[in-house]
């Protein structure tokens, strides 16, 4: 079963995931070993995940692992169809395309998770929510969590007593999150944003809103291309460390009379205000780099606005009452998938084989409690291990005397 936009792009998706294959050798050695041992056979896989050729890597390894894969998106506009019709053709049942609307979109979850899974495999809580609510069923043996937006949901249900089931939070592993929500979203959200405006990032004054590790990325990278970035925050943990690390730090009503570009990652509601945006330089761009598209008021920027039209792909201007231009990247959703491709398949390599991994563990380890779970440890280094070894990278290990030594008490000075 599928629904995708035009099955005949098949060949030209097949194209796109050999080259994200050929950038994803970790996974494709756990594939290699999934392939002959079958640990996922006779397992109902219940997946939203935003469909991309690196996406594909991971769902041809769970199916290749004997799983029987459903899929649909995790955004709107981050489907890329090629890809979609070429696992459909692969024997994925894949429900996406690119440009659903509301309806659509939780159509097509609907789809998912209304299949009685064994494995729910969610990026940003929405599946994980709506089996809760309607569609649970006890042959679920648990599920993983691609993004921080969706780890927060899930402990949330977790502290409200409500989860049904275990979850691992993939998100949390090191081999994620340093990388992934750092390097990859670091260097994507720039892409989103050059794609759509085409702009020069040397001398623009850029706001980052949030300094957590995504909004790290973004603030070295800008840096790096020659911006002077400015941090706000509402931890002032995370404001003390962007001080030291050489950012401005200042309220987002500060920022925004200065600011050039503006662009989200806190994972909350209303982060950039009408009132913030009001305030803004004529000709200011507004980009999202949070799960979903709630950090900029998008809807109240349409009620204020006099007038709004689409200027060029993914960049659409808004007159302001007070005669300024604002442009906003995105529909402001998530501009590194939605206006780019997403994050670069090495990667997502760590992180979708963390995905493969996880998976695995719930099916090998079925007596896990209803919570959220770190990935294991085992798995987070052997992931870092099988990354460097096809790296080619070699690192010390230790002596039995070093082993020794770092687990003793009474050796001192």
């Amino acid at each position: 079963m599928y629904k995708v936009k035009d099955i005949s792009l098949a060949e030209q998706g097949s194209r796109q995931i050999e080259w994200a294959e050929l950038h994803m050798q970790t996974l494709m050695k756990i594939r290699e070993r999934m392939s002959k041992e079958k640990p996922l056979l006779g397992i109902k896989i219940s997946a939203v995940l935003h469909v991309t050729k690196e996406t594909a890597v991971l769902m041809r390894t769970l199916h290749n692992a004997g799983a029987e894969v459903y899929l649909a998106g995790s955004n709107p506009l981050s489907t890329q169809d090629d890809v979609a019709a070429a696992l459909a053709q692969d024997g994925i049942n894949v429900f996406a395309w690119k440009g659903e609307n509301e309806k659509e979109y939780y159509d097509a979850i609907e789809t998912v998770a209304k299949i009685s899974p064994n494995l729910v495999m969610d990026d940003g809580g929405d599946l994980h929510a709506l089996i809760h609510d309607k569609f649970y069923s006890p042959n679920i043996i648990g599920g993983t969590e691609e993004t921080t937006t969706g780890v927060v949901r899930l402990k949330a249900m977790e502290e409200s007593g409500v989860l049904k089931y275990p979850v691992i939070a993939v998100n949390n592993a090191f081999t994620k999150y340093l990388f992934d929500n750092r390097f990859g979203t670091g260097q994507s959200a720039i892409d989103g944003i050059l794609r759509a405006t085409n702009i020069m990032i040397a001398g623009k004054v850029v706001v980052v809103s949030g300094y957590g590790w995504v909004g790290r990325g973004i603030a070295s990278r800008m840096r790096g291309m020659g911006a002077r970035v400015i941090v706000t925050e509402v931890s002032p943990v995370r404001a003390l460390e962007a001080v030291m690390e050489g950012f401005e730090v200042m309220p987002i009503r500060e920022a925004s009379k200065i600011g050039d570009i503006f662009v989200t990652t806190t994972g909350n509601i209303n982060v950039i205000s009408v009132d913030d945006i009001m305030q803004m330089k004529d000709g200011a761009i507004l980009a999202n780099a949070g799960h979903f598209n709630v950090e900029i008021d998008v809807e109240g920027l349409k009620r204020a606005s006099k007038n709004v039209r689409n200027i060029r792909p993914f960049t659409d201007e808004y007159l302001l009452p007070n005669g300024k231009r604002v442009y906003l990247l995105a529909d402001g959703r998530l501009v590194n998938l939605a206006a780019a491709e997403g994050h670069p398949s090495e990667v997502m390599d760590l992180s979708f084989a963390n995905q493969a991994l996880s998976a695995e563990y719930i099916v090998r380890n079925r007596n896990l409690k209803k919570a959220v779970y770190n990935v294991p440890d085992e798995i987070d280094n052997q992931v870092a291990e099988l990354k460097l070894s096809v790296m080619g990278i070699k690192i010390d290990q230790m002596t039995q005397q070093q082993k020794e030594y770092s687990k003793q008490w009474k050796y001192g000075t």
